[in-house]
């Protein structure tokens, strides 16, 4: 049987609803452990390529290892099975740097 149109939204609109309940439950827990992340600002390593169009994500692994990503710049949340999160910001490499005129 192929879902309605009604059915669709009511599936979308539950699933929307558990992500905003997740997003909110994550930040409450990251603001009760004292670390104070904007979810928006900060990224995890697979989201950064998307964004920012990087083919793998060891290429930023790469960046992180070599400090073309500043520490500072870098959140490891241990609650999180020690998720890696950096700050959504392009970073320049030699690469980067030549293609800008």
């Amino acid at each position: 049987m192929e879902e309605t149109k009604e059915e669709f939204k009511a599936r979308l609109k539950a699933l929307i609803n558990d992500t905003d309940k997740m997003i909110n439950d994550a930040h409450t827990y990251l603001i009760s452990q004292g670390q104070i992340i904007d979810l928006s600002d900060w990224v995890t390593i697979k989201e950064y390529c998307k964004r920012f169009n990087i083919k793998n994500v060891e290429t930023v692994i790469n960046w992180i290892n070599r400090g073309i990503i500043p520490a500072e710049n870098i959140r490891i949340i241990e609650e999180f099975n020690n998720t890696r999160f950096i700050k959504a910001v392009p970073y320049l490499t030699k690469t980067t740097k030549s293609t800008v005129h």
